[in-house]
């Protein structure tokens, strides 16, 4: 599936790898009530979760990232499908410095969240990641519920493209992306 035109500029930014790796999924849908998507059920393969990840029903968005980071050469740790335990990774950005492709963790009623930083605007984060109204796509996630930003130690130096991105529109905050 293409990507909305509004974000058609993602797919010309070229770097950091993850975000490269990370919209060929746009799209990609979870199975409610028919099955598991095959395509997820192989990421939790991928990356060695399969034992414990067996049906796409259950929360994947720490998986989505963990097969994203993981495609880009990034070490990943076992608890990837933790939401929460994404605040370990990489090294930590400070608030209000969060920037183009972060790894952004939330709180939720009864867990975590985490995705990818697109763009801001003065109250929200727009967010692009698995698991978001069970699909691979954009959200926009409140800023007071941010718990952790987390960066990649990049291994031939920062792209030059990551920066914030202040955004002018908004949408409807999600409040639960379980």
């Amino acid at each position: 599936m293409k990507l909305p035109a509004k974000y058609k500029w993602l797919e010309s930014e070229g770097a950091p790898k993850m975000l490269v790796e990370a919209i060929k999924h746009y799209g990609t849908l979870e199975h409610k009530g028919k099955g598991s998507n095959p395509n997820i059920l192989a990421w939790a393969k991928e990356v060695g979760v399969n034992g414990w990840y067996a049906d796409d029903n259950i929360p994947w968005c720490g998986l989505f990232v963990g097969v994203v980071v993981k495609r880009a050469g990034y070490p990943i740790k076992s608890d990837l499908l933790s939401a929460l335990s994404w605040a370990k990774f990489g090294q930590e950005v400070p608030k209000g410095r969060e920037m183009l492709w972060d790894i952004l963790v939330f709180t939720r009623p009864g867990g975590g969240h985490v995705g990818f930083y697109v763009g801001e605007n003065d109250n929200a984060f727009l967010v692009y990641g698995g698991n978001q109204a069970n699909a691979v796509g954009f959200t926009w996630i409140a800023k007071s519920r941010l718990f952790a930003a987390r960066r990649p130690i990049y291994k031939v130096g920062e792209p030059d493209n990551v920066r914030k991105i202040h955004l002018s529109e908004s949408g409807e905050l999600s409040t639960n992306e379980a």
